[in-house]
């Protein structure tokens, strides 16, 4: 920190530590605040010259509060953790997982039968999540190409896995 900037900052600590608590609306953060700043100017060799030595105090000082505001608002309160720890476990049972196993070997069957090119544009954009214009520029087609296959695919998988269901729904 320059002399001249540690200087001002202490003869005008409290005129800045009030205009900062005005501005954040709270005295304490404003006084951590302050003390952070001078703390990270201390360290600080390379500062040149500060034309506004006020304004400059201040956003260095508003910007750490907003800092230490936002780290703040990330921890929970003893309120939300109990709460959290309230809730029963959510995990799916051997029964979901042998369901969701099932379905997703239907799913693949399904896949398995559609056309080699609807099946590689379904994979790259739902499973590779690639944007529709890289799989047409990839594969050589146009984007409408890759839009009309890709809801024929859709279409397709929602057929099929209605029909495979309506058995099951019978019983």
């Amino acid at each position: 920190m320059t002399p001249a900037l540690r200087e001002f900052l202490v003869q005008r600590y409290d005129d800045l530590k009030r205009r900062l608590t005005r501005h954040l609306g709270n005295a304490e953060l404003a006084s951590d605040a302050l003390q952070d700043a001078w703390l990270r100017l201390e360290s600080r060799e390379d500062l040149g010259p500060v034309r506004d030595m006020g304004a400059y105090l201040m956003r260095i000082a508003v910007n750490i509060a907003i800092d230490h505001q936002r780290s703040r608002s990330r921890v929970l309160s003893a309120e939300e953790i109990e709460g959290l720890l309230e809730h029963p476990e959510t995990s799916p049972g051997p029964a979901q997982v042998a369901e969701a196993r099932s379905d997703l070997d239907a799913l693949v069957k399904i896949i398995q039968t559609m056309p080699e090119r609807r099946q590689r544009i379904l994979l790259m954009v739902r499973w590779e999540r690639l944007p529709q214009q890289e799989v047409a520029d990839r594969l050589g087609v146009s984007l409408r190409t890759v839009e009309q296959e890709l809801r024929k695919a859709h279409d397709f998988c929602a057929t099929r896995l209605s029909r495979s269901a309506e058995p099951l729904r019978k019983k």
